[in-house]
């Protein structure tokens, strides 16, 4: 196949050409003339899957022959492994890691948080398995000068120590890394006793791990073996390749790699041939990227070399620059022109890091029915499975309150087995009345009593519920039993009465979670003791880190590629998406254990060897026929840095007014903004008439005849919630889980001082602030079950205390208390209407007078706010006058007093002498005269407080649509006969 040649055969094709398209016609061509069966001879090793699929593709697009052996490296290195022991499943690791990791952070609890066990588990392995692939033993580690570094490295080193018993047991049970270093190790050795006569091919790789950089320099060596390389820039110059020797200057350049290759073989960077005499799509835009990427030393080439790249519109004709406001506008965008690709037949890829990018894009896609073909799937995590599964381990530690309960079980595996309507219909029954309840906590009694006042139907499935939710909690701290326990719980979640486990293991996701599950269980003795919270966030994390794909779902022609795959495939189009400094390129991970120069001195890879294969990668995918560029000015928090890459394109661009370099790159924002009008144009709501401020006049028969007095002051300043309350019946739906609101606060304020005056008035003691302490504690101990509001409340009645001793003490000097809580009827016989209220006390002084009382934990309403809304004293007392209190003989009110609990605490007194009871029952009067009898229109919003005070009833109201400044729009009603 190959001329015999002293020289290290390395191959490469430029970047944008179709790699394995290319690759499959180079083996063609070498093999041309020769026996059939020689092409047989040959051995592929590639380094994806997928790319395996297309070069075995492209060979049977024909003609007729017969196939070289197409492998991965992983089934190449597994033909020297015999004599190895099986590699340790890197689940297995990172278990057995766990213990040293949790003894550890034992020892160490600042070093890191309890969640992170596992987080800390998996960098340690990771960097484990780079130790044993870049071939450097821990004693290198251990014997690094860190005189200059901190105390962290201290602690880090130590825990080297701890665990160089697992790093000295990888020769009987190595890693899949260490054991496949070791199998080329072996492979390069019986080479170098006898070399292969076939030809070997390695082909897709960039070298930017130690185990397969030493293979290709060994691949490069044979008699028959040759390398290609994907994307190499044939157009940088001899004198800059120079510049890519330090890898501490140079690793984020996208050909470091290539020089380092080349370097390591005695080569030099003008001795890489062309695989295959093919033009690249695109030959004066790669001189362009080429240019535009050039080392940081050297960017002065962009004076001297730059006047010769010729006219630029030529170089970027097919380039697109989207630069979208927002994220989601940029994934309209992208989805807009993937939906075009493919009705058009054309093959367009995706090709961005950005996960959150590519889920938007895939939602915008669904618009039109489209799935693309996504190569790294979906979180498992976030899978229905995934989270049906991270919710069921939950169960094991947390104490069930109704959010959880409710979220599982409408989840949609949840009772999955059969009778899934019924389960639904209970279900919705359920979350009613633990709404209408205010249920934190749904404990087994209460649900059971409430089941059996029902029906027998249902309590047969809240006996299933009580089984599986309310006894889920487990106290053992082994893992196996932890996990045995999840399973069986999840499997009689899924399932419903009865046995089995549903829809939980079914389809794509589901296979993957079994597949995971089962992995789990054949290690988790590894992990030996552990708290049900560990297992929950150590499950959490295993969902993270996997993934789910369905191969066969996808459109064959729309694809997102990872930038693994992007680098060895080839497209029509061609979206690099995201791309903004943070995601594209990625920022470094942290690493907890070695700094960026302690991975240098030990010859590790450092945290720019990311940034130069992501540099790499944009510069093989800007080279395809046709290529967009997006990135978003916006992200949800601030603006955004464009790449590096898009930003150095940009000044090149920008700076050669003389090749039409300005010009060229207005054109490529105008292709983009055109494509960004046509989604703004599609996102456009049609306008449409704007809604009226409601203001709807049912019928007289129709209207309430009955109000509290605390709702007087929502008619007068929304009438139209009145509206909705008592003609429409509508009610706001209670929340699922009761909160310490300010009602609740109200309510127990109002406990508190009852009790404290009743216990006050049978003792006949004054009030003392020890005395309102002790009461509240007891109040709230028995009413609030959240221990920050109970200490915050507390907190509060603390600072009150004094001035209610002081208040009840002038209190007691005019009155007694006579009533708490009680009822009052007020009526008008014209009108048939009644008017109820609740006074929270009444105190009757040595005149026989009155006094009302009504406790406000917040600010209580001003003279002018009781005069012109806020009626509810001045009508008691009106109700008083009247003999509307139960058991309670007409008298004249003396005085009616708001006292006000809050921030501020002061009492505001009613303003009777301004407004006496007989005037205010006769403006009452001629209120509710207004809206029965004279029909007028019950208007949404009529006198807000602020604009910014909401209603229950604004939506259905359609405020938003109108503003105050709106007149009503009368609206006759006509109401059904009963």
């Amino acid at each position: 196949m190959f001329e015999p040649s002293d020289m290290p055969r390395v191959f490469a094709l430029p970047p944008g050409a179709d790699f394995p398209r290319y690759l499959v016609e180079g083996i063609r061509a070498r093999f041309a003339g020769q026996r059939p069966d020689a092409i047989a001879k040959a051995t592929v090793i590639v380094n994806t899957a997928r790319m395996a699929r297309r070069v075995h593709a492209l060979f049977d697009e024909g003609p007729a022959t017969l196939l070289p052996r197409i492998q991965l490296l992983g089934e190449f290195a597994n033909a020297a492994t015999a004599h190895l022991p099986p590699a340790t499943p890197a689940i297995r690791q990172r278990f057995e890691l766990i213990q040293l990791v949790t003894r550890l952070l034992e020892q160490q609890p600042d070093l890191a948080a309890r969640a992170s066990v596992y987080d800390l588990a998996d960098s340690l392995a990771g960097l484990f398995d780079e130790m044993a692939g870049e071939g450097v033993p821990v004693d290198v580690i251990e014997a690094l000068d860190v005189s200059d570094q901190s105390g962290h490295w201290a602690r880090a080193q130590s825990f080297f120590g701890i665990a160089r018993h697992f790093l000295e047991n990888l020769d009987s049970a190595p890693g899949q890394e260490a054991r496949q270093r070791r199998a080329i190790e072996a492979i390069v050795q019986s080479w170098e006793d006898t070399p292969p006569q076939h030809p070997i091919i390695l082909s897709g790789s960039t070298g930017s791990r130690g185990t397969m950089q030493f293979l290709m320099q060994a691949v490069a060596a044979l008699p028959q073996g040759a390398v290609v390389l994907p994307g190499y820039d044939f157009d940088m110059p001899p004198e800059t390749w120079d510049h890519l020797s330090d890898g501490l200057q140079s690793e984020d350049h996208p050909q470091y790699r290539f020089r380092a290759l080349v370097s390591d073989l005695g080569m030099s960077a003008q001795d890489v041939q062309l695989w295959h005499n093919c033009a690249a799509p695109s030959a004066a835009r790669n001189k362009l990227v080429s240019l535009a990427l050039r080392p940081a030393p050297v960017t002065d080439q962009w004076l001297s070399e730059g006047p010769n790249l010729g006219d630029l519109t030529t170089a970027t004709k097919d380039i697109t620059l989207i630069e979208a406001t927002t994220q989601r506008e940029e994934a309209l965008t992208i989805a807009a022109r993937l939906r075009k690709a493919a009705d058009e037949g054309l093959t367009c890829a995706l090709i961005t890091p950005d996960r959150m990018l590519t889920r938007q894009v895939t939602a915008a896609l669904d618009r039109w029915d489209i799935v693309p073909d996504d190569s790294a799937g979906q979180p498992l995590q976030l899978s229905p499975p995934g989270r049906f599964l991270r919710h069921t381990a939950a169960l094991l530690h947390q104490k069930l309150t109704s959010e959880a309960l409710l979220t599982l079980l409408k989840h949609p595996l949840t009772h999955s087995g059969e009778n899934r309507g019924d389960h639904l219909r209970f279900t919705r029954d359920l979350e009613l009345w633990i709404r209408r309840n205010g249920i934190t906590y749904p404990e087994s009694e209460k649900l059971q009593a409430w089941a059996a006042a029902r029906n027998e139907e249902i309590s047969a499935w809240m006996a299933w519920v009580t089984a599986c939710f309310c006894a889920a909690v487990r106290s053992q701290v082994d893992m196996t039993a932890l996990l045995n326990d999840h399973l069986a719980l999840s499997e009689k979640v899924a399932q419903g009465p009865g046995e089995g486990s549903g829809g939980l293991w079914d389809q794509a996701a589901g296979r993957a979670a079994s597949r995971l599950m089962a992995e789990v269980k054949d290690h988790a003795q590894v992990v030996g003791s552990i708290a049900p919270t560990d297992y929950a966030d150590l499950f959490g994390a295993l969902l993270s880190r996997a993934e789910v794909r369905d191969r066969d779902a996808g459109h064959p022609n729309i694809l997102i590629w990872g930038t693994l795959e992007a680098r060895v495939q080839g497209a029509d189009l061609v979206i690099l998406g995201g791309l903004n400094e943070g995601s594209w390129p990625e920022a470094p991970s942290p690493d907890p254990w070695l700094n960026r120069k302690l991975r240098h001195d030990a010859c590790l890879l450092l945290p720019e060897r990311r940034i130069g294969l992501s540099a790499h990668d944009f510069q093989q995918a800007i080279g395809a026929p046709e290529v967009w560029i997006t990135r978003s000015v916006r992200s949800d928090e601030a603006e955004t840095v464009p790449s590096r890459w898009v930003n150095r394109l940009v000044n090149l661009l920008s700076g050669l007014p003389d090749q039409n370099g300005p010009n060229a790159l207005e054109e490529m924002k105008s292709r983009g903004d055109t494509w960004l009008a046509y989604v703004r144009a599609m996102e456009t709501v049609p306008m449409v008439p704007a809604a009226p401020r409601p203001s709807p006049t049912p019928p007289p028969e129709a209207r309430p005849r009955q109000l509290s007095v605390t709702e007087i002051k929502r008619l007068i300043r929304d009438p139209y919630a009145i509206y909705a309350k008592h003609v429409l019946r509508l009610r706001p739906l209670d929340p699922l889980m009761r909160t310490p609101d300010a009602l609740l606060r109200g309510i127990i304020v109002h406990e508190i001082l009852e009790t404290l005056i009743k216990t006050s008035v049978a003792d006949q003691t004054p009030v003392t602030r020890d005395q309102i302490l002790a009461i509240s504690e007891t109040v709230l101990t028995q009413n609030v079950p959240w221990a920050t509001a109970r200490a915050l409340w507390q907190a509060r009645l603390d600072r009150v205390a004094d001035h209610i001793v002081h208040g009840e003490e002038k209190r007691r000097a005019r009155g007694e208390p006579l009533a708490f809580e009680t009822k009052a009827v007020g009526t008008i016989p014209e009108l048939g209407f009644r008017l109820t209220a609740k006074a929270d006390r009444v105190d009757r002084t040595e005149t026989g007078a009155l006094i009302l009382y009504d406790y406000k934990t917040g600010a209580p309403p001003s003279k002018n706010e009781q005069t012109y809304f806020e009626k509810q004293l001045l009508l008691e007392a009106a109700m008083a006058e009247q003999g509307g209190f139960k058991d309670i003989d007409p008298s004249n009110v003396a005085d009616a007093i708001y006292i006000g609990l809050g921030t501020n605490p002061k009492d505001q007194p009613a303003p009777l002498l301004e407004t006496p009871p007989t005037k205010v029952w006769e403006e009452f009067i001629a209120l509710i005269e207004h809206y029965l009898a004279d029909g007028k229109g019950f208007t949404s919003r009529r006198a807000m407080r602020t604009e910014r005070d909401e209603s229950d009833y604004d939506q259905l109201a359609r405020f938003g649509e109108w503003d105050a400044t709106d007149e009503p729009t009368p609206e006759a009603l006509s109401w059904p006969s009963q």
